[in-house]
C-alpha cells in the first residue's frame, strides 16, 4: 500500500508478511479521488487490526474469496467478511473476479498497493490513530516473530535520531522504493522455492523538545 505522498516533514508506517508491505502515511490533501469512501479512509485506524493487516498481506500476491482467505488464515468466514467490508469500504482491497460456490458465486478481493494513498486523507489525523496502528502492528510483528526461521539471516535497524531534512526526505524515498519493491515481486502464498518473510517499517517526524 503505497503511502500519501507529501512536501514536508512525513510519517509512514509500513507493515508486511511474505506478500505485502502496508503503508499508511503521512496526512495529505485535497481530493482523495472517486474511489474514497466518506470517513473510511479518513482515518488511519482502519488498519488497526492485526487481522485486517493479515488481509492486506494475502491480498497482495493473490486475489481470495472471504471463504478462501478464512481457511488460509484459520479464521471464521464470518470474522473475515466483516473486516473484508471494511477494508473494500477504505478502498483498500478492489473485487477481482469470482469463484464458483454452492448455489452461486463469491466474489474475490485483491488489494492494491497504491491504495494507500487514500489514507490519511479528508481530516488531521490525531496522535491516537496512529497510537492504534502501532498497537496492531505490534502485535502482528509479535505474532510473525514467533514464527521466525532463525536459520535464515534477516536485517533489522533500530533508531531515534536528529537529521537534516533533506537527509530525512531522501531516507523516506527509499522506504517508499523498498516498499514498492516488496508489493512488486510478492507471489502467492505457498509458491515452491520462495522464501516468506516479514517487513515491518515505521518511519515518523517526532516532536522536537520532547524526552
Amino acid at each position: 500500500m503505497s503511502e500519501p505522498r507529501s512536501t514536508g516533514p512525513s510519517d509512514s508506517a509500513a507493515s508486511g508478511s511474505g506478500s505485502d508491505v502496508a503503508r499508511a502515511g503521512a496526512s495529505g490533501t485535497g481530493d482523495p479521488g472517486p474511489r474514497a469512501s466518506a470517513a473510511s479512509v479518513a482515518d488511519l485506524r482502519v488498519l488497526a487490526h492485526p487481522l485486517r493487516l493479515q488481509l492486506l498481506s494475502l491480498l497482495t500476491g493473490q486475489a481470495y474469496s472471504a471463504a478462501e482467505a478464512a481457511r488460509v488464515l484459520g479464521q471464521s468466514q464470518a470474522n473475515v467478511s466483516y473486516h473484508l467490508r471494511r477494508l473494500h469500504s477504505a478502498g483498500l482491497v478492489e473485487a477481482a473476479g469470482e469463484v464458483a460456490v454452492r448455489g452461486g458465486t463469491a466474489k474475490r478481493y485483491r488489494h492494491d498497493p497504491d491504495s494507500g494513498e487514500l489514507l490519511g486523507r479528508g481530516v488531521p489525523q490525531g496522535v491516537d490513530s496512529y497510537l492504534a496502528l502501532a498497537g496492531a502492528l505490534g502485535e502482528e510483528l509479535r505474532r510473525r516473530t514467533a514464527q521466525r526461521d532463525t536459520a535464515v539471516q534477516g536485517a533489522m535497524t533500530d533508531a531515534e535520531v536528529w537529521l537534516e531534512p533533506e537527509v530525512w526526505t531522501r531516507v523516506c524515498e527509499h522506504a517508499r522504493e523498498l516498499g514498492e519493491d516488496l508489493h512488486r515481486h510478492a507471489l502467492p502464498p505457498g509458491t515452491e522455492g520462495a522464501v516468506r518473510v516479514s517487513a515491518t517499517m515505521v518511519l515518523f517526524a517526532m516532536r522536537a523538545g520532547e524526552g
